[in-house]
């Protein structure tokens, strides 16, 4: 680690200080996890018990959105760690939790969230990509998942969902970077967020049994998960519409423009967006009724555009001089990533139809 962390507030003064580069290449990539690590974030919404500082989901979700507001490249690497560690803190296997969770909440395993194609499953949307053989006590695994993100190359840890080929139910399992039959692809030409270490995972005859199992039951686990996995996932558009709010509230010439009053309207408007989120995740609605939380995602998505926006308004045509531009080229990148992100805004909305012909008939 090229500078010590003793804070947060030194692990978030590194993000914006590493943003521009964490956005453009891989040079800090391996570096953000190990940071964040030291700084205690991960350990935020973790029992005390297994090893975290306390505290909620939500509490998680404001970490992320903290981080994404400097760097949308860490809080994405951020939540692809604290979604896997999730996984762990609700599964049954509390040895897989034990062998495992102390170094993912220090930062000095990568955690990564494999389950984008098992929520695209979960939605009927696609088929499970990872076919389980029965070979022992255990399982073959082959196949592969095409976009996983924080496969940091010292050693990562993936949770995949994998559909048995004798007719048991899909479940999600544990494997580990160096195990026999894994191998990560050079990372993806990505357009923004090149520092998050995202690959392509091949996966071939690699052995798996009870000691890696997650869950049994995909689905089942899955719905249980999603509540957080989505709403971790909110924290990065918060944060960059923190972030565009504030710059374009910061320019001189958002008050000549008249733009104070949208600036104010929006930050309105995201607040009240939160609040649904943390009543949302305090009640517990979310793992039987998604649809709410689909709505949120989907208006946030919605108010960092319209953010993005009002920056621009704001700076102007010093927004578009890469002498002048600041932090906003960058941004304005990050800010592309958020309606595509799995599930993506075209996914969400297509689940609310789903949901309304379902309820119609």
């Amino acid at each position: 680690m090229s500078t010590a962390i003793r804070s947060q507030d030194d692990a978030l003064a590194w993000a914006s200080a590493h943003a521009a580069s964490l956005n453009e290449g891989a040079a800090h990539a391996d570096e953000a996890i190990s940071v964040l690590g030291a700084a205690g974030f991960f350990r935020i919404g973790v029992p005390s018990a297994l090893g975290g500082s306390g505290g909620s989901t939500a509490d998680a979700v404001d970490a992320i959105a903290r981080v994404a507001r400097r760097s949308l490249t860490a809080a994405f690497v951020f939540w692809g760690q604290r979604t896997f560690i999730e996984y762990l803190l609700q599964s049954d296997n509390a040895a897989l939790r034990a062998r495992h969770l102390p170094a993912l909440l220090s930062g000095e395993l990568a955690g990564a969230t494999g389950l984008s194609n098992a929520m695209k499953f979960l939605s009927g949307i696609e088929s499970l990509s990872i076919a389980a053989s029965p070979a022992g006590e255990g399982w073959r695994l082959d196949g592969s998942l095409p976009w996983v993100t924080n496969l940091r190359r010292a050693g990562f840890a993936v949770a995949a969902a994998v559909e048995p080929t004798d007719g048991q139910p899909p479940a999600v399992v544990a494997f580990l970077s160096g195990t026999p039959g894994i191998t990560r692809t050079d990372d993806l030409e990505l357009l923004a967020l090149r520092g998050s270490n995202t690959a392509a995972i091949r996966i071939e005859g690699v052995v798996s049994g009870a000691a890696e199992l997650i869950h049994a039951d995909a689905r089942s686990f899955l719905p249980r998960v999603r509540p957080a996995f989505l709403s971790l996932q909110c924290g990065m558009s918060i944060g960059l519409a923190r972030a565009c709010l504030a710059a374009a509230g910061a320019s001189g010439s958002a008050v000549r423009a008249g733009l104070q009053s949208r600036i104010d309207a929006l930050e309105a408007s995201l607040a009240h967006e939160i609040e649904q989120l943390q009543a949302g995740l305090a009640s517990g609605s979310f793992a039987t009724q998604a649809a709410p939380l689909f709505r949120i995602r989907i208006r946030l998505a919605a108010i960092v555009r319209e953010a993005m926006d009002l920056e621009l308004d704001a700076t102007g045509g010093r927004a578009y001089l890469v002498a002048t531009t600041g932090d906003f080229a960058r941004r304005w990148l990050e800010a592309a990533f958020v309606p595509v992100v799995t599930p993506s805004l075209t996914q969400l909305h297509g689940e609310l139809e789903r949901h309304a012909a379902l309820r119609a008939a």
